[in-house]
């Protein structure tokens, strides 16, 4: 596995090594050992899936401590736009975004620690997204952040018009009125 740091300390791009021949292939998608020598020490307690269709954006959303969560995300079909927002208030990097491609062909996955939103935007027909979490779901802490926040201004790379969003991140507050990480 390759572990590629990105501009926004804790965030990283994770490239397997892909084994292939003409039955098909192989790749490790998590070794704990080589994981936390690489990007940091993690206990996975949650897997997550969902199936979403082109245009879909899914996202901001993060969830506030005590059940704060890492994500590692990676996509099984498809392509996205996988997007992570520093939403730590006396981080250097607060409000900086970082955006990276994963699809079933590149098989990147993407490491985002707490303290982040996190979001993504279907680019392929369809996609199947599946990540791993280090803190249980609660709908008490479970938070969002308006995914066209002027602030934030995430090039989507999509056509506005064209987004689908749910009610919920439609209705998200802005990041000036969120309740985020101190």
């Amino acid at each position: 596995m390759r572990f590629i740091k990105t501009e926004i300390e804790g965030v990283v791009i994770i490239e397997p090594k892909v084994f292939g021949d003409d039955r098909g292939y192989f790749m490790e998608t998590f070794r704990q050992d080589l994981f936390e020598k690489n990007v940091a020490k993690i206990n996975f307690v949650q897997d997550n899936e969902s199936k979403s269709k082109k245009g879909v954006l899914r996202g901001l959303h993060y969830q506030l401590p005590p059940y704060a969560q890492s994500k590692l995300i990676r996509v099984i079909k498809g392509k996205i736009l996988d997007v992570a927002v520093d939403i730590r208030r006396n981080s250097q990097t607060f409000k900086k975004y970082m955006a990276v491609e994963l699809s079933d062909e590149n098989k990147r996955q993407l490491f985002i620690p707490q303290g982040f939103a996190h979001g993504f935007l279907v680019l392929s027909d369809e996609a199947i997204v599946v990540y791993k979490v280090d803190n249980y779901y609660s709908p008490k802490h479970d938070k969002s952040i308006r995914f066209d926040d002027p602030e934030i201004n995430i090039d989507w790379q999509f056509p506005k018009d064209k987004i689908i969003v749910s009610d919920k991140d439609r209705n998200a507050p802005y990041l000036k009125d969120a309740e985020i990480f101190e």
